[in-house]
């Protein structure tokens, strides 16, 4: 028998990676350290703001809505979706992401490959030290892969 890549592991509702920045938390659930890299799944507890339209390049998305409606548009697909849905976002798409009632609604998202916890990483440590919004998203981007797009791209 194989011998698992990661030892086991259990969390209640409250484990876990908080973090917070700018009024938004994220608690990651499970991460690249613990999965081995298979995948990462965080919690958006606190909603973060509408994504606009974007591109990931490694980065596979898989949504479970726990609450509100949600809409995911990627590429020329637009889904609603409720809570105890889902929504698949491959990397290389195009896609974005908006709450019906803005500001409501929770997530949950597994990305795979691992690692898309350390983009809010970066935002919480430039949040808790006083640094610039615009500036840490940015890095974080850069860092994880993520191509902002104009509407018409």
């Amino acid at each position: 028998m194989a011998e698992a890549a990661a030892p086991p592991f259990a969390r209640d509702h409250d484990g876990g990676e908080r973090l917070v920045f700018w009024g938004t938390t994220i608690v990651v659930r499970a991460s690249a350290d613990t999965t081995a890299g298979a995948f990462t799944l965080f919690e958006e507890q606190t909603p973060l703001l509408d994504t606009s339209r974007h591109v990931h390049r490694d980065t596979d998305e898989l949504y479970y809505v726990i609450e509100g409606e949600h809409v995911f548009v990627c590429g020329e697909r637009e889904f609603s979706v409720g809570p105890g849905g889902t929504a698949f976002l491959p990397h290389g798409v195009p896609h974005s992401h908006r709450r019906v009632v803005p500001g409501e609604g929770r997530l949950l998202c597994a990305t795979s490959p691992a690692g898309f916890e350390g983009f809010f990483r970066t935002l919480a440590e430039a949040s808790a030290t006083g640094g610039s919004f615009d500036e840490a998203y940015r890095r974080a981007s850069r860092e994880h892969g993520v191509t902002w797009l104009g509407p018409d791209d």
